[in-house]
């Protein structure tokens, strides 16, 4: 019986000596446990960064757009409220699509730097408060405010939990430029 246990025992350890050199599987299993979080990360990094790329086409377009109304090229006498949403829309249909489905805007004329709203108007809710929003691009020398708000739709379903900041699961993206018109 002692022969027997001891013929039991060499085999397991000639039988994990096998199971130590033998690597064919090691690869599926190293696969098997880092795919899942290689493709989390390369999902969390393709869409921060389409993002970013969204946000920086909206600070492009309030920034491209601010500049004409600053030099007196866009007025009141020249563009109505519908052609200057449609103004902002082709600036930004690159990263939008045509339709700009989420898009908010607001231009408004103020007396001084200090009546310049500074907060985003969020609603008890979470969304943006639209209330109070206009089209007023202002006269010479008029101080000036361009906010955009664009609800930026997360992509991947996965980050929508850690990127949205809305309430209907999407992202706020948001460019304001202010400024003093030029005399034209």
């Amino acid at each position: 019986m002692a022969s027997s246990t001891h013929n039991t025992r060499r085999r397991l350890a000639g039988l994990m000596c096998a199971l130590r050199r033998d690597r064919s599987g090691a690869t599926a299993i190293e696969f098997s446990l880092l795919a899942l979080p290689f493709a989390l990360l390369s999902f969390a990094i393709l869409e921060t960064t389409v993002t970013f790329a969204a946000q920086q086409v909206l600070t492009n377009a309030a920034d491209e757009i601010s500049r004409e109304i600053r030099t007196g090229q866009l007025t009141l006498k020249n563009t109505t409220k519908l052609q200057f949403e449609d103004k902002i829309c082709n600036e930004i249909k690159i990263m939008v699509g045509s339709t700009c489905s989420g898009l908010v805007w607001d231009l408004e004329a103020y007396n001084a730097f200090k009546d310049v709203p500074k907060k985003i108007p969020l609603s008890p809710d979470g969304d943006v408060d639209a209330t109070g929003f206009g089209y007023d691009p202002g006269e010479e020398n008029s101080i000036v405010q361009l906010r955009i708000f664009y609800k930026w739709p997360v992509l991947i379903d996965v980050m929508q939990s850690s990127m949205a900041n809305l309430p209907d699961g999407k992202t706020l993206l948001y460019a304001s430029v202010t400024w003093q018109n030029e005399p034209f």
